[in-house]
């Protein structure tokens, strides 16, 4: 089969990155992790000129950025080969068109289905929830509709959400990058001092990308992302107060991850890269693109809804194998095929649901790649009282206004938050009253990432426990009157920092709070996404592994924890898996598409 068209056109673009010229020599970059985006400037340093440089730009120059090149092409041949040689030696009926059973209608399984049911295959997919989606889910509990998995699309350079969004006509925005800091006191830092601050932290990422990705056979896995910080962090010439500050900001990379900096790893620190060009901000909610996504798999495909999945069981028979999937509560069924799409962190906790057991190899592949807890906390006011209303512009979609709060928000090591959080864990939110008019709610969109979302997470099972029997569905978010108050004294102490709020103002009351519960959610696999841990040893070899699968033994893995290296931990990374599978399988028994 090949590579899939929209991996390939990825891989043959994989080599640019972005630089804006701007008027009087200004020069924006832009680096792009694989979970948020990030613009700084490299002159000028006051906020005026910044505000200058937002209002100019002279056109696109395209440069090389051959460090993250390496060994994203020797990925993308690898899959190439392996689409172009697995099929001869699996030694399928040529021609016959097998009945494929997929575990999971999320994205992954959703465009495995999609590429399988244009090839007139028969698919039957496993879900153990009562919709589609998966993690790729919205609420409308607030009064306005918000995602509560993904809302980013992660770089633009052939990211297939990038067609899917402009198919759907979904609203989608870029961020200005500007960062409101508050320090551990809880004052809030001067825009040039963050800017500064900001600008030396994504230095230091942007040096340890490169490092990571040049030097991964040589740096011990015990050395994590943070290390590297302390490392370099004296030679930027900055006081000691000031590089405390920088470490102290360097704690948002967990947010990024799901885990903390001290635990990211600096030798597979190359594996968290992803696709040039910008990370837009889904600010219509993914529902436009998941009713697409979805549209082929609910009308064609049989989907059986709130079957959970024990056992997964090949057999060998005389004209070859099949594979067997037993179910908590439901019938058991047989299939030629079985792609499963079950989130990492569901194989960490089943890998003895496979019979026979799983290989070694891939037991320690599963065990070894990270599984992140990100979740999130949507806190709705009466109005965005950290806004002053910015001046009448000429541009209706304008948000570039400097009175307004920037779009990210960051609290710094709290001490002032003792009693509620004696860890002085980071905090990060985004001010969602920033997006476009249309868009635009009076909402902080909290971040809760590592030990604060296992926190969270705890407080809301303990209140609700019944919400998560066995007998229960799960659920992937709560919002009432008894969620808000259990939540509230761990949040007030942030946003009461804000510019303009008081008290004993009821504008400045919040009105609603919704909170996700991925890490309390056993089919989400009680997490969010894969990430790369110190003592990881073979990260890029252990993803590769898992990406294989057992086709041997007519079971497939798919999901973004098996995607390409540029598409990891991403919705396009999921999307990409599903059709990847989709293809190897179909290559495998030589089937045409239907016309």
């Amino acid at each position: 089969m090949g590579l899939p068209a929209s991996i390939w056109a990825a891989y043959q673009r994989r080599n640019l990155a972005f630089t804006f010229k701007h008027q009087k020599g200004y020069t924006r970059h832009y680096f792009v992790p694989r979970k948020r985006f990030f613009s700084y400037y490299t002159t000028p340093s006051s906020a005026s000129q910044r505000t200058k440089l937002q209002q100019s730009n002279n056109g696109l120059q395209i440069r090389t950025n051959p460090y993250n090149m390496s060994r994203v092409q020797k990925d993308f041949d690898s899959i190439k080969e392996a689409n172009n040689t697995e099929p001869d030696t699996l030694q399928r009926p040529k021609g016959k068109k097998p009945h494929v059973g997929i575990i999971g209608a999320g994205v992954a399984g959703l465009r495995c289905a999609d590429v399988l049911l244009k090839h007139g295959v028969k698919v039957t997919i496993l879900e153990g929830r009562d919709r589609v989606g998966g993690r790729f889910y919205q609420s409308d509990a607030l009064g306005h509709r918000v995602d509560l998995g993904p809302n980013w699309i992660h770089g633009t350079g052939n990211n297939p959400m990038v067609d899917l969004t402009k198919e759907t006509d979904t609203a989608t925005m870029s961020w200005d990058g500007r960062q409101a800091i508050f320090d551990q006191l809880g004052r809030l830092l001067s825009e040039d001092e963050s800017a500064e601050v900001f600008e030396i932290v994504w230095t230091i990422i942007e040096q340890a990308m490169k490092y990571s990705n040049e030097e991964c056979e040589t740096i011990s896995p015990e050395i994590s992302l943070y290390d590297y910080f302390k490392e370099k962090i004296g030679e930027f010439g900055v006081s000691v107060e000031k590089q405390e500050r920088i470490l102290h900001v360097a704690e948002m990379w967990g947010a990024f991850v799901g885990s903390t900096v001290q635990q990211q790893s600096l030798k597979f620190f190359w594996m968290e890269d992803s696709l040039d060009g910008e990370n837009l901000f889904v600010e219509e909610t993914y529902h436009k693109v998941l009713k697409k996504i979805a549209e082929p798999a609910l009308k064609d495909a049989d989907i059986k809804f709130g079957y959970k999945a024990k056992k997964i069981i090949t057999h060998e028979t005389p004209d070859g194998i099949n594979v067997t999937v037993e179910s908590l509560d439901k019938e058991s069924l047989t299939f030629d095929e079985l792609v499963t799409t079950t989130p990492l962190g569901w194989l960490k906790a089943n890998k003895d649901a496979f019979e026979p057991e799983l290989p070694v190899r891939l037991q320690q592949a599963i065990t070894s790649i990270g599984y992140g807890h990100l979740d999130k906390v949507y806190i709705t006011f009466p109005t965005a009282f950290w806004n002053e209303h910015p001046q009448p512009s000429s541009n209706p979609e304008s948000t570039d206004s400097p009175l307004n709060l920037p779009g990210f928000i960051q609290w710094t090591t709290p001490t002032y938050a003792t009693q509620t959080n004696p860890s002085h864990w980071a905090q990060e939110a985004m001010n969602l009253a920033s997006l476009t008019p249309s868009h635009a709610h009076p909402t902080l969109l909290f971040y809760t990432y590592g030990q604060t979302s296992l926190h969270i997470a705890s407080l809301l099972k303990s209140a609700s426990p019944s919400l998560y029997s066995d007998k229960q569905q799960p659920s992937p978010s709560l919002c009432s009157e008894a969620v808000k108050s259990l939540l509230l004294p761990f949040f007030t102490p942030y946003f009461s920092c804000l510019p303009n709020y008081s008290p004993t103002n009821p504008e400045h009351q919040p009105i609603a709070l919704l909170a996700t519960g991925w890490a309390n959610d056993e089919l989400a696999g009680n997490g969010s996404y894969s990430n790369f841990p110190v003592g990881l040893e073979k990260g890029g070899e252990d993803v590769e592994v898992m990406r294989k699968g057992m086709p041997e033994r007519g079971v497939w893995i798919a999901g973004e924890h098996t995607a390409p290296f540029a598409g990891l931990g991403t919705v396009h990374g999921a999307y990409w898996s599903g059709e990847g599978v989709a293809g190897r399988l179909l290559g495998a028994y030589g089937v045409e598409k239907v016309e």
